[in-house]
């Protein structure tokens, strides 16, 4: 697994705050990342699969490390974590590349995620930032 990408945040709330809504994934769920689709399995826990056009979604949530992530059926794995700032909250959206081979074909498909990534992630920010009533902001690294 190697990662591609790493986009980070500061919200001016709580990380138990923010991860409480960040971590909502399920369909319908608060959070700007709730998965879409439908469930492929019934387990009421945090880990499931949604099916969309087709595809399968893999979502993992680790509310002890205020973490989740979503595995696609090939390459990508986004993983999105909230930690302590002193500001409040830093939100880490870290995108991999977990193909077991053909990276020369990764190199080629993921350019479109990477290039939508930070625009994606700003959304995510305002969104988190309207659903707390919080400051949210996207940090340049």
């Amino acid at each position: 697994m190697s990662e591609l990408l790493e986009l980070h945040g500061v919200i001016e709330a709580p990380p138990d705050r923010v991860a409480e809504v960040l971590l909502d994934v399920r369909p319908g769920g608060r959070s700007p990342i709730a998965a879409r689709g439908e469930l492929a399995e019934t387990d009421p826990g945090d880990d499931f699969v949604v099916t969309r056009d087709g595809s399968r979604l893999t979502v993992s949530v680790d509310r002890a490390r205020r973490t989740v992530a979503l595995q696609g059926e090939w390459w990508y794995r986004g993983v999105t974590s909230v930690e302590a700032d002193p500001r409040g909250s830093r939100v880490v959206h870290r995108i991999f590349n977990v193909a077991p081979s053909h990276g020369w074909a990764v190199r080629f498909v993921s350019r479109g995620p990477l290039n939508a990534a930070p625009g994606t992630f700003a959304e995510l920010m305002r969104g988190l930032g309207e659903l707390l009533g919080a400051a949210a902001w996207v940090e340049d690294d």
